[in-house]
């Protein structure tokens, strides 16, 4: 086994009545930009922490390159963790709080000014943490994720407060790593910048594994031909032939998935029917994603007539 691989086999954590994580499997490889994706309450929080030895499971197993977490003599050189931006001593500078880190895993000064330079906030050093803002703190928790230059990245929503500088920074640096051949894995709610940025996806709901995939397959399942014609009526019976999904969306233009843009064009060709427009659409991972997870949704907020969605 890859010595950065985190291992999730059935996993299962409770709280109390309530089941976090259940019977939960999955493996996040080197190379790539895993997203981990799901409904608020899925269970990505508390996966996270079972994989760095922060909670324990009832069930099951939570491994980076075959061992635990804990057992490893040199941990921050191994996984470099950002989970919660605001778990840092307010009264101390950003230096001294990523020296103390570095410190008492065995890794030099030098390397606090390197990951301090990385992040952006060299300017700012010396100032206390309790005067950061979100955007700030959140930079101050990737520097000391990657305090111990590790093999393993994992980050909880690691663009909350970023402008969209920071979110277009965080991307590439996100991407470099899983090119440097590191593990990293990481969770957000914006589904547009995660389908730029991850390769694969791991997607839960209601503790459960609800899909791992690429983000080339998942997002494809979802994609159409948007097609405009004359002739919808003979259009419409002739795609539905040949297998296709067909959705009239009104003044002469159709939504079609099963069938690409180059068999649509051929069948109308051969039937003699004109297209003015024919077009692929891509899919959104948001999409695909409430599509996914539709009856996995552990919270709903109201319509605005008091309907629920």
């Amino acid at each position: 086994m890859e010595s950065n691989t985190i291992e999730v086999r059935g996993l299962t954590k409770r709280y109390a009545t309530t089941i976090a994580v259940d019977d939960l499997s999955f493996t996040v490889r080197p190379g790539r930009v895993t997203g981990f994706l799901g409904p608020n309450g899925a269970g990505k929080s508390t996966t996270m922490r079972a994989v760095l030895g922060l909670d324990r499971p009832d069930a099951g197993s939570a491994t980076v390159g075959g061992r635990p977490f804990t057992a490893h003599r040199q941990p921050l050189r191994l996984v470099g963790a950002l989970l919660d931006a605001a778990a840092v001593h307010g009264g101390r500078t950003a230096y001294h709080h990523l020296l103390a880190l570095a410190l008492s895993n065995g890794i030099g000064r030098q390397r606090v000014g390197e990951v301090l330079d990385t992040v952006g906030l060299t300017d700012v050093a010396r100032r206390r943490v309790k005067g950061f803002s979100l955007g700030m703190r959140q930079r101050l928790g990737i520097a000391a994720a990657l305090l111990g230059d590790p093999p393993v990245l994992m980050l909880d929503e690691p663009v909350n407060g970023l402008d969209p500088e920071g979110i277009r920074w965080i991307r590439s640096l996100l991407r470099s790593l899983a090119a440097e051949g590191r593990t990293v894995f990481v969770s957000s709610h914006l589904m547009s910048e995660m389908q730029d940025t991850a390769d694969h996806l791991i997607v839960v709901g209601q503790g459960r594994l609800v899909a791992d995939t690429t983000m080339t397959d998942l997002v494809r399942d979802q994609d159409r031909v948007l097609v405009r014609t004359p002739a919808v009526t003979a259009l419409v019976a002739l795609l539905r032939t040949a297998g296709a999904s067909v959705d009239p969306l009104g003044d002469g233009a159709l939504a079609v998935t099963g069938l690409g843009c180059d068999r649509i064009g051929d069948l109308a060709a051969d039937a003699g029917l004109r297209l003015h427009e024919l077009s692929p659409q891509r899919a959104s991972l948001e999409t695909a994603f409430m599509d996914l997870t539709r009856d996995a949704v552990s919270y709903r907020g109201a319509a605005p007539n008091g309907a629920t969605r």
